[in-house]
């Protein structure tokens, strides 16, 4: 007994050992693929901006941790799918059932492991996400805001500079040196009052890097003159000449400021569970408010006018205040004047109209709370579904992997990028079904996790009864006994026409 438990243990660290170095390597391969995803999507907000590696590297780092939603339960499903893959591949499996230890047996660290894991990702999901995901998105928020690094181009003007534009006629083949210049001084607000001009100049940076300095050669100062009365007709301006002149640009505007966090901390992604039902208890609050709010004042309304339309004579104001008091006869413009008819009519058409448009403010306005209410519920749901989605994509991968028996990149990476694609493609609909439709948000929450269950459930029922699932042989088979039936009974039928 004692040997016994000691080869258990030994197979045990086995398995765990395989499984931890091939769940690791699918994990990151997983993380740099969504990353580089990443980089493609937002790839010409990034070049042309000078940002330094540090910057980069703490954006890569931030957004990495939000793709662990997706990164973990793929990398489960694979690290499972390609581990009991090659035990079946390399016949270890069947060694295993021929030493008397069961499927479950094999599978009791790892399922042991994905729980562990399960509750590692809920608190992660709950704790690291959120705050992540607010640095992410504020860093990505000030990157795109960056504006494009200090460069001038040939025969383009230049407008990046506050208050300056700059024309470039040719830059020489060293980058520095530049030819027919122009610079167009707006520090004044006052239009193109103030140019200068020169044949030849060349560009540098200052020591510290703070100032681009703009040597200039043989050169003009034109400014106009706006100080006289009819400085419009007559144009009045002077120029200077100079054979050398250096003007200095501060690079400041080129710095990439950070906003405060603050600015997105109202946003779901960004909450925790507690946050989250805050926030919940006071949207809510204010929806019931506000619905209590329009309904009375719509109620008063239409209360107003019920009492004017209930009463037995009418009294129409006119802009004179005249006011006329008769019984009521058919056609109602047989009561008033022209006049006050007309009247009458377009303060009843404008209130139609206010009251129309008030309803459909207020029905915008409802729609918009009632869907910022559903994002919340969805955030709230999200944070438990990473952690079930890990255990079904486990139960999924591993007794597959025993029925496939195919080891390494090829089939397994095939098998579970379609079923990654299905969950993921069910999950986005139903959310956005739950959000914007009429689905009920529990449901569309959690569809994908519901309609993976029943299969992780019967792929592990069936590995554990050592099913020939996937086995061609066993397929032949069963479509062999299949058309035999039919043959067998086509004679039969045959038979009983004839009899007939």
């Amino acid at each position: 007994m004692h040997i016994q438990s000691q080869g258990v243990k030994k197979l045990y660290r086995y398995i765990t050992k395989s499984f931890l170095g091939t769940f690791l390597f699918t994990f990151f391969i997983v993380i740099f693929i969504l990353l580089m995803q990443f980089l493609w999507k937002y790839v010409d907000e990034f070049v042309g901006k000078g940002l330094d590696l540090g910057i980069m590297g703490e954006l890569f780092f931030y957004m990495g941790i939000t793709f662990v939603p997706m990164a973990l339960p793929l990398a489960l499903l694979l690290a499972s799918l390609m581990c009991f893959g090659d035990f079946g591949e390399h016949y270890e499996l069947v060694a295993m059932k021929a030493s008397g230890i069961s499927i479950w047996t094999v599978m009791r660290p790892l399922v042991i492991f994905s729980v562990l894991l399960s509750g590692l990702a809920f608190i992660f999901s709950n704790s690291v996400i959120p705050v992540a995901t607010l640095k992410a998105h504020t860093l990505l928020f000030d990157v795109r805001k960056q504006k494009l690094a200090f460069d001038i181009k040939e025969g383009v003007y230049y407008r990046d500079l506050e208050n300056y534009v700059i024309y470039v006629e040719k830059k020489g083949e060293d980058g520095s040196r530049i030819y027919g210049v122009k610079i167009y001084d707006h520090t004044d607000r006052a239009g193109n009052t103030r140019i200068m001009t020169a044949d030849s100049g060349k560009m540098e940076l200052s020591p510290n890097q703070r100032n681009i300095i703009f040597t200039l050669y043989n050169g003009y100062n034109y400014n106009d003159i706006t100080t006289d009365e009819d400085f419009k007709q007559k144009r009045p301006f002077e120029r200077m000449s100079f054979k050398q002149e250096q003007i200095k640009f501060s690079l400041k505007d080129f710095d990439m400021t950070r906003s405060s966090e603050d600015l997105f901390k109202s946003y779901q992604g960004m909450m925790n569970i507690r946050q989250l039902s805050a926030s919940l208890d006071s949207l809510n609050s204010r929806y019931d408010k506000r619905q209590e709010m329009f309904t009375e004042n719509f109620t008063r309304r239409l209360s107003n006018h019920a009492n004017i339309g209930q009463q037995n004579e009418v009294e129409a104001r006119t802009t004179d205040s005249v006011a006329l008091s008769k019984p009521l006869r058919w056609p109602l413009s047989a009561n008033f004047s022209p006049d006050d008819y007309a009247t009458i009519i377009d303060m009843a058409v404008g209130s139609a109209k206010n009251a129309k448009e008030n309803v459909s403010f207020n029905k915008t306005d409802f729609k918009s709370q009632t869907e910022n209410i559903k994002k919340h519920k969805k955030e709230y749901h999200k944070k438990f579904t990473l952690s079930i989605a890990c255990l079904i994509f486990f139960f999924i991968g591993a007794p597959l992997g025993t029925i496939i028996r195919k080891g390494g990149l090829g089939f397994p990476v095939v098998i579970s990028v379609l079923f990654f694609v299905f969950y993921y493609i069910v999950s986005t609909v139903a959310e956005r079904m739950a959000v914007y439709g009429n689905l009920n948000m529990f449901l569309g929450v959690w569809l994908s996790s519901l309609l993976l269950l029943p299969i992780g459930l019967f792929l592990t029922f069936k590995a554990t009864t050592d099913s020939a699932l996937l086995d061609g042989e066993s397929w032949k088979k069963a479509f062999q006994k299949l058309f035999k039936r039919k043959e067998h009974a086509q004679p039969s039928t045959e038979a009983n026409t004839s009899t007939t």
